[in-house]
């Protein structure tokens, strides 16, 4: 078995802890599904978020999804300029006999924009 690792991101409108909380689970909601993912092949999960977006963790709301013995991290993005705004990225090590080439990367509203070449 490999780890393997399953990319996303999500845009949220504003720096609200019920908006941060709502984007991370329709992101590891559409992944999950996307990957037939369960939480207990889950090696760790690693958070991203624009510098605008400091109301809530997004490991928050993941452990609310049942996520409870997963190892997250929550940190800033690069503050690029001339970057997206008001974005959540997720980078999920997963234990899986999927090849690489299987992975469905998920990038959702203007996040989509970050990764065209896998939308």
């Amino acid at each position: 078995m490999a780890v393997r690792g399953i990319r996303g991101a999500i845009s949220v409108e504003n720096n609200a802890q019920e908006a941060i909380s709502q984007a991370t689970r329709e992101l590891i909601g559409e992944i999950m599904e996307k990957n037939h993912l369960d939480s207990k092949d889950i090696a760790s999960v690693l958070f991203s978020v624009t510098s605008d977006l400091d109301a809530q963790f997004p490991a928050r709301a993941a452990r609310e999804m049942g996520w409870e013995n997963v190892p997250m991290m929550c940190t800033w993005e690069m503050d690029v300029p001339g970057s997206i705004r008001g974005i959540i990225r997720v980078m999920i090590h997963w234990n899986t006999e999927s090849a690489q080439d299987e992975i469905k990367h998920i990038y959702l509203k203007r996040a989509a924009a970050l990764r065209p070449d896998l939308v």
